[in-house]
């Protein structure tokens, strides 16, 4: 049984337009793949994909030659918002990007329960 694309777009669609201050998503594998996506217009879903991976996979060395353990989210705060990873298991990454004004606590929340639903969409 293949991964219900209609599904996880759903989820991340329900994401960006019930979130305030969230401004897009996107769900990528581990390789770097788009798997489903809700970005701002202008913005290149394989491109983003690809290096929501290679962040990813920095992060993780950075963890382990910190001592950190395992990465559960990178956060990356510039001066026009928020791009924040998280896993969604062993087979997806969830990359959410979201504006200045968001309440970081709300955001997280949002993010934790936006994961268990896709995690749940891709078994």
């Amino acid at each position: 049984m293949g991964i219900n694309v209609a599904k996880l777009e759903s989820i991340l669609q329900n994401l960006v337009t019930s979130t305030s201050d969230v401004q897009g998503a996107a769900l990528v594998s581990p390789d770097g793949l788009p798997l489903a996506s809700t970005l701002p217009s202008g913005m290149d879903e394989e491109r983003v994909s690809a290096m929501s991976a290679a962040m990813l996979s920095l992060g993780e060395r950075i963890g382990n030659e910190l001592a950190r353990g395992g990465i559960d989210r990178l956060f990356v705060e510039g001066d026009k918002g928020y791009g924040i990873l998280t896993s969604c298991g062993e087979e997806a990454v969830l990359l959410v990007l979201a504006s200045k004004a968001a309440k970081q606590g709300l955001l997280m929340l949002e993010i934790k329960r936006v994961t268990g639903d896709l995690k749940a969409a891709l078994v």
